[in-house]
């Protein structure tokens, strides 16, 4: 099981996210998904300062990488608000939240449901390390994945890289944000302190080296297609299909002739 926090933890409140008589889809109920309703109101715990801050500027990036309409699928959700944010200005895109903690499933339905997106169908419960992960289903366009990978186990890497190469549609992105330790690049004191207190918390967490994010990506057929810098030293990364980025090189090549 990936530890608890994902989103609540890279917010400057460090704030948990707990709430009782949730509602929830098991990962087995992916495939009957619908839109989502909840009758339950968010509290102020259910809010990350850092992805309200962020949300904008990832998708400036993301928009001109995507088509017109096509499926996503959110590893990692936590507070909701990149679905939440990105199905309101992709409204033909149909969007699949999801997280490994059960608890944090009222706070996703909750907020989609309060801006009112039909495009955005009921958060399931995926852990990216267990035996059982998504069911076989319509490939999806776009997998997304955001700050995860410095706040979990090192093996949720290869689990995430796996899970992403099996619902890809074959020229579908997997994109992950966060900070990452890079050779050549200086680290910023931010970032180095974020680490020294992420490894005190757990020796397992830490921000990881995009080198090794890299090798462990293309053991999996997926290859680095594009690096973004972003604000406040983080990444957005975009990762291809190995075999997909080869036909491309070898058109341009052709074409070039």
């Amino acid at each position: 099981m990936i530890k608890r926090g994902f989103s609540a933890l890279f917010d400057e409140s460090r704030r948990y996210i707990k709430h009782s008589n949730y509602r929830y889809e098991s990962v087995s109920g992916a495939s009957r998904a619908s839109p989502v309703q909840s009758n339950h109101p968010m509290t102020e715990s259910h809010f990350s300062a850092a992805a309200d801050r962020n949300k904008q500027a990832i998708f400036d990036v993301l928009r001109p990488l995507l088509p017109m309409h096509g499926r996503a699928l959110e590893i990692a959700s936590g507070t909701g608000q990149h679905v939440a944010w990105f199905a309101a200005a992709l409204p033909a895109w149909t969007w699949q939240p999801s997280d490994a903690m059960p608890d944090t499933m009222h706070t996703i339905a909750s907020r989609v449901a309060e801006h009112g997106l039909p495009n955005v169908q009921r958060p399931v419960v995926l852990d990216v390390m267990a035996p059982e992960r998504l069911p076989a289903a319509e490939p999806f366009n776009l997998i997304y994945c955001a700050n995860m990978l410095h706040i979990s186990p090192w093996p949720t890497c290869a689990a995430l890289m796996h899970v992403s190469v099996r619902h890809l549609a074959q020229d579908g992105l997997l994109v992950t944000y966060g900070p990452y330790l890079e050779r050549d690049v200086p680290t910023s004191r931010g970032n180095l302190a974020f680490d020294d207190r992420l490894r005190s918390q757990d020796p397992a967490w830490g921000i990881r080296h995009l080198e090794d994010v890299a090798q462990i990506a293309a053991q999996s057929g997926l290859q680095l297609y594009a690096r973004h810098a972003m604000p406040a030293n983080n990444l957005l990364l975009v990762w291809k299909h190995s075999a997909v980025q080869s036909h491309q090189r070898q058109l341009l090549r052709t074409t070039s002739e």
